[in-house]
């Protein structure tokens, strides 16, 4: 379970079980007050993932050309 313990500046500080972490406030969505319970779902982009590898990639071989 995620709650929110509180706001810090831009910072929303989450508790999960006995740990803490910090996410950017503007994930949270508007309204959302200390103590409230959040949910979280994390995706993989392999298409955006791809694309920042082959622009990686373009850049390296410009940069190292023979």
């Amino acid at each position: 379970m995620l709650i929110i313990d509180r706001f810090e500046g831009d910072w929303a500080v989450i508790e999960f079980g006995q740990k803490t972490f910090n996410i950017p406030k503007v994930l949270i969505p508007p309204g959302a007050r200390e103590g409230d319970v959040i949910n979280i779902h994390i995706t993989l982009d392999r298409e955006a993932t791809d694309s920042r590898a082959g622009a990686i990639k373009r850049l390296a071989d410009e940069l190292f050309e023979d």
